[in-house]
């Protein structure tokens, strides 16, 4: 799907440039060739990130699915290069590529799932269950294969984790050093090591707010 073919369908941001906005209309959706995309939406007048999406990765595609306005704004993070589709060049693109509609349908259903996750953890007040979640947001992405017990390595950044919970670097990073003293965690310089990730579950379930029926 990256091949000279569609090479037609490319398009280039900087980094800082505004892809989309939240609540404009919906017309078009990318795949992520080159860089990082930062998904934010505006949560009780604060904008908080979403989503850090990497090469590879697709976004707005609820614009093929809905006549809706934009869910979220879009970001890049770097310079990228995206594919970019419209319900026209995509009806094509489907016709001619039948397992491109079964990957991008497995990728709609699981873009469903965890945008539905991340506005979960962004429910939670208390700052360092909200820290604790991305943690448990990860080890849910992982396969029977790549868990080894309750102890787990997560090769992600501070400023990822920050980004991931709205929250600024140095106070995320105050929270994983008390993790640490507390022995829950161990920071390497390019992974964090949770040495039981089902004490991380319960602890996030015990501040995660109850929804009355």
């Amino acid at each position: 799907m990256t091949g000279e073919s569609f090479e037609r369908f490319a398009v280039k941001y900087q980094k800082g440039d505004i892809i989309f906005c939240e609540y404009e209309p919906g017309e078009t959706f990318y795949l992520i060739q080159e860089g990082r995309v930062q998904i934010t939406k505006i949560m009780e007048d604060i904008e908080k990130t979403v989503d850090i999406l990497q090469p590879g990765e697709i976004f707005g595609e609820m614009a093929i699915l809905e006549n809706a306005p934009r869910s979220a704004s879009a970001i890049a993070l770097d310079n990228v290069k995206l594919l970019e589709f419209n319900k026209a060049n995509f009806q094509v693109l489907l016709e001619g590529n039948p397992q491109i509609a079964l990957k991008l349908l497995k990728t709609f259903v699981k873009r469903i799932y965890d945008q539905k996750r991340r506005l979960m953890s962004l429910t939670i007040e208390d700052e360092a269950a909200k820290v604790a979640d991305v943690f448990v947001m990860l080890a849910d992405t992982k396969t029977q294969e790549e868990e080894a017990g309750d102890s787990m390595v997560f090769e992600t950044s501070i400023d990822d984790i920050a980004n991931w919970v709205g929250m600024k670097p140095a106070r995320c990073q105050a929270i994983l050093n008390q993790f640490a003293t507390q022995h829950r965690i161990t920071l390497k310089q390019n992974s964090i090591i949770v040495h039981n990730i089902n004490d991380f579950r319960r602890f996030v379930s015990s501040r995660r707010p109850v929804i009355k029926k």
